[in-house]
């Protein structure tokens, strides 16, 4: 790795990153600093690249496959991956590179948030009061940091996030076996389900626009009890689609019971987003009962 704006050194590379003020992919020149640049990932992303995302566009691909090499990963679900890595760790890469904020600059941020992937390599920096010492070794300390994150998030979503993508989708293939109304969704096993709620509803959506959408989510819980849990109204939301019922909140056990009418109740949590009951069929009819419910 040559650290280098000389265009002389930059004009024997095999491939020039950041600098240079070009982007060509034939000639492998992956700079964004240069006036009327304005690539984005794909037709789906609205964030200017900056040369991170540049060099994952072209060679994210190969990368994910060479680190999951002794896994059986598909084709298809490398296109998967690939575009969930860029949207969960490479966007915002791109983001803070190119100055963009993440919402309104009129909205003043509730907290500072300091522990970003981009604000550690910044942190490797020397302070203004300190000798510059090896750049080389602190820019290698960055690469290190950065390509073990990058390899561990990989390793997540290719082993962790897409097998639950696919319980999340049995789920909503056999929705209408669990209730008519096609609004409760079943996990016979547990998952981290919300991160895929949004996605493959709009997948959905895309192919029966009045399909109804995904009110209640059912799942066993470690102690094998059920949970009724709303859907958000949207990912990150704290906001409930349909909350359990008003009646129903911050009550428990036998009172839960007997106002639901249903047995086995544990609990309906005080802003109505989860509930429990001790049995399947209690659950089902806990979120049964509450479609019709506000």
């Amino acid at each position: 790795v040559v650290r280098t704006r000389d265009p002389a050194v930059l004009d024997t590379c095999d491939i020039v990153v950041d600098v240079g003020a070009v982007y060509d992919h034939e000639a492998k020149r992956y700079d964004h600093h240069q006036r009327g640049f304005d690539e984005q990932f794909s037709a789906d992303f609205k964030t200017k690249l900056s040369s991170a995302g540049l060099i994952y566009k072209h060679y994210g691909k190969d990368v994910i496959r060479a680190i999951l090499k002794e896994e059986q990963i598909k084709d298809g679900e490398v296109d998967i991956l690939h575009d969930k890595v860029y949207e969960s760790f490479i966007e915002g890469i791109d983001g803070v590179d190119n100055g963009i904020s993440r919402y309104p600059e009129d909205i003043q941020p509730a907290y500072k948030e300091s522990t970003s992937l981009s604000a550690r390599v910044g942190r490797l920096n020397p302070w203004w009061n300190e000798p510059e010492g090896d750049m080389d070794a602190r820019f290698a300390k960055a690469m290190q940091t950065t390509g073990d994150e990058f390899q561990e998030r990989v390793r997540y979503f290719a082993l962790s996030w897409l097998p639950g993508r696919k319980i999340v989708e049995q789920g909503f293939e056999s929705r209408y076996d669990i209730d008519p109304s096609g609004q409760i969704v079943l996990f016979e096993n547990f998952c981290p389900w919300k991160d895929h709620i949004d996605s493959i509803e709009e997948e959905m959506l895309q192919k029966n626009p009045d399909a109804p959408k995904i009110l209640y989510v059912l799942y066993a819980d470690p102690s094998n009890n059920w949970r009724v849990q709303a859907v958000p109204e949207r990912p990150g939301s704290f906001k409930s689609r349909h909350p359990l019922p008003e009646a129903w909140r911050g009550l428990r056990d036998d009172e839960l019971s007997e106002r639901s009418g249903i047995e086995g109740c544990i609990f309906i949590h005080q802003s109505g987003f989860i509930g429990g009951n001790k049995t399947r069929d209690g659950a089902l009819e806990l979120a049964r009962k509450a479609i019709t419910m506000e």
